[in-house]
Parts: C-alpha cells; sequence; structure tokens
C-alpha cells in the first residue's frame, strides 16, 4: 500500500495552495504538508473545490526536514533539469520515467514542490532522493505550481493501479544505507572535498534505482564487510 503527501514550500500565493489541494483529491492524495506558507483563507479554499478537507486537515512543519518525517522516498521537483554531470544536483527524470520506477514502491512517498518564483534550493534538492522534471517547451518551460502538481500526481496515480511485484527497502534502511557508505568513506580516507558530491550522487542512484529489502540487505553487506575489513587491515598495522 503506497502513500503519497504533497510537501509545498514556501508557497506565495493561496490561490496556488487551494488548486493543488483540488488536485490532489482528483487523484486520491490527502495529505497536504506546507513549510513556510502564505496565510490561507478564502481564496485558497474556492479554488481547492470538493479538496477542501484537504485543506482543513492540511500540516504545517517548520522545516523541511520535520514536513519529510517518516518518508521513505522523497521526491523534489524543478524546473531546471539538465543532463550534465558537471551539475549533478539537477539531473532529473520525467514524471512518466519517475511513475514507471516507483509502480511497486509500498510505503509513504513525498513528493516535494518549492516556491513558485524560484523553486527549491541547492540545500532542499541535497536531502530529495531523486528529482522529477516536466518537459516543456524551451521558450517558457515553467509551469504553475498546481498544474506541475496535477501531471505528476497523474502519473503516479496511473502507475499505482499496477500490482506491487517486491517489497522494497524503507526509508529508515536507505539511510541506514547512506550511513554505511558515509563510514565506507572515512575508512578509505576518501578525500574530503570529494565526500559531500559522492554522497548525494549515491543518494540519487539509490533513489532512482528504488532497492528491494533484498537489494539493500546485499548492499549493506558489501559496504559493511569492506568498511570492516579496511578497519581491521589499520588495526594490524598499527598493532
Amino acid at each position: 500500500m503506497r502513500e503519497v503527501v504533497v510537501v509545498l514550500v514556501g508557497p506565495k500565493n493561496e490561490g496556488n495552495i487551494g488548486a493543488v489541494a483540488r488536485a490532489m483529491k482528483n487523484f486520491g492524495a490527502r495529505r497536504l504538508v506546507l513549510v513556510d506558507p502564505c496565510p490561507i483563507g478564502d481564496e485558497a479554499r474556492k479554488r481547492a473545490m470538493h479538496g477542501v478537507e484537504i485543506l482543513d486537515t492540511a500540516r504545517t512543519a517548520p522545516s523541511l526536514q520535520a514536513a519529510l518525517k517518516g518518508a521513505d522516498l522523497v521526491a523534489g521537483t524543478t524546473g531546471i533539469a539538465t543532463m550534465s554531470e558537471k551539475k549533478f544536483l539537477r539531473i532529473s527524470v520525467t514524471p512518466r520515467e519517475f511513475a514507471e520506477r516507483i509502480s511497486a514502491m509500498p510505503g509513504t512517498l513525498a513528493i516535494v514542490f518549492g516556491r513558485e518564483d524560484f523553486g527549491l534550493l541547492d540545500e532542499e534538492l541535497e536531502v530529495c532522493d531523486l528529482l522529477v522534471s516536466i518537459p516543456a517547451h524551451p521558450q517558457y518551460p515553467v509551469l504553475n505550481l498546481s498544474h506541475a502538481t496535477a501531471i505528476i500526481l497523474y502519473e503516479v496515480f496511473s502507475s499505482g493501479r499496477s500490482k506491487q511485484r517486491t517489497r522494497e527497502a524503507s526509508g529508515r534502511e536507505k539511510e541506514v544505507l547512506h550511513r554505511a557508505l558515509a563510514e565506507l568513506l572515512d575508512a578509505t580516507d576518501y578525500p574530503s572535498h570529494k565526500k559531500w558530491r559522492t554522497k548525494v550522487m549515491f543518494r540519487r542512484l539509490v533513489g532512482r534505482a528504488v532497492p528491494s529489502k533484498w537489494e539493500f540487505h546485499a548492499l549493506m553487506g558489501v559496504l559493511r564487510g569492506a568498511t570492516k575489513r579496511i578497519q581491521r587491515l589499520e588495526r594490524d598495522r598499527r598493532g
């Protein structure tokens, strides 16, 4: 069973918030979390239509990290996409590719949308497991917040009707995996100036792969086995 949480970071227009709630109602997403939102009044409720109850039950979080608590996979959205490895922080997949990758995923999926004017900050993109970008005409590629929400939720809703095939690794398990990589980097004296980039790239790789529990345990065995062997060799060398 999969639950979709829509997270809006710094929304500036209450009408957009209401329209997002309406799109969520259309595609069966019920949980809305707002980070540093503008005041919500009559315009939001008017735009929400039959999604008003989603507005009424929306949660306000003090930070993006708090908003994402309990999520098993975090998908950020961006209007600025690239395939350049030098700008790996913004390498993204299309909504359809995203939906196909998570079609068999159970658990909690958080989809994060940024501010209407400049989207998500780099430090907010860092915590996302993968990025989604909607292809549009290059003369005007940035979509309205509610339109982008509707497109992505439609693809996720459509993919969710397929039969789940495997048990996916949970968000907590994937965080354990990321810590194991960090420990291996420390054990190998990996260059400090390369650690941040490597950790983010690994997070995106894991996010795009949506590993199963079996794959999680296999990767953990490799990472922890390598770390322990290196630490043991280092102790033997010193002792």
